[in-house]
């Protein structure tokens, strides 16, 4: 059978199965059938296009992959309404999206912009400078706004705030504050890193046996919980079993 009537074959099925699942008319089935790449063309231009442009997850897969081919596109853009209309929102959306690129001196340095007036102490732009910091290796300068951060917001509450300054604080070698700040977040911390990185400090400190009952309690939880959270937390995970695995050789 020619590879281009195997193709559209292929193509009239999915029209078809598009068609009966969404509820369009019966007669879009001769169209598809008699009109072959033609009419599955004038098929996936007026009724499949339009519901690709408003599905959510659709809309998500193509910033997705043009993301991919393009990692600096969306900044690009954001940076031109910026150059249009300077202000705060523009100016925190382009921190955002450095600080997801890893340019990080470029979000630290758009967040400090914005951190004055009004501004001067909303946790939002502390933390997101503070996260820009940690991502320079500026793991004291972290630490002193995430400190100055809880002060101006006493009742503020971030989980990815918590586990960066726990972070923070291993990185700076305060151990023992490290692991009072990382056993609060192996109770409440939403993933596996915090525990991780709990366990591997512990273990890190000679303290062994301590290590292994919270990776153990990570496998544990795990085989309790959902597939997909099993598999967004595979490569923590993963690692629990290895430093096991590596405490039993010992």
């Amino acid at each position: 059978m020619p590879v281009l009537l195997v193709v559209s074959v292929l193509l009239q099925f999915l029209c078809l199965v598009h068609m009966v699942r969404s509820g369009r008319p019966y007669w879009w089935i001769w169209v598809i059938m008699i009109g072959s790449y033609l009419g599955i063309a004038v098929y996936f231009f007026t009724q499949i296009l339009p519901d690709l442009r408003h599905d959510p997850a659709s809309r998500k897969l193509v910033r997705s992959v043009q993301d991919k081919i393009d990692p600096e596109r969306q900044r690009r853009r954001i940076a031109q309404e910026l150059e249009i209309a300077d202000t705060v929102d523009n100016r925190r959306r382009l921190a955002e999206e450095s600080l997801r690129l890893g340019d990080y001196a470029n979000a630290a340095e758009l967040y400090q912009s914005i951190l004055k007036g009004i501004y001067a102490t909303d946790a939002g732009f502390m933390l997101g400078l503070a996260q820009a910091q940690a991502g320079n290796q500026q793991y004291a300068a972290a630490r002193d706004t995430l400190d100055a951060l809880i002060q101006a917001n006493p009742d503020f509450r971030s989980d990815e705030g918590h586990f960066l300054y726990a972070r923070c604080l291993e990185e700076l070698g305060e151990h023992a504050r490290a692991l009072e700040e990382y056993a609060a977040l192996a109770t409440s911390y939403p993933g596996e890193e915090a525990r991780l990185r709990y366990g591997q400090l512990l273990q890190q400190l000679g303290r062994p046996a301590e290590a292994r009952k919270v990776f153990e309690d990570m496998l544990k939880r795990a085989r309790l919980a959902p597939k997909y959270y099993r598999r967004k937390e595979q490569e923590f995970l993963s690692a629990a079993q290895k430093q096991l695995e590596t405490l039993e050789r010992a």
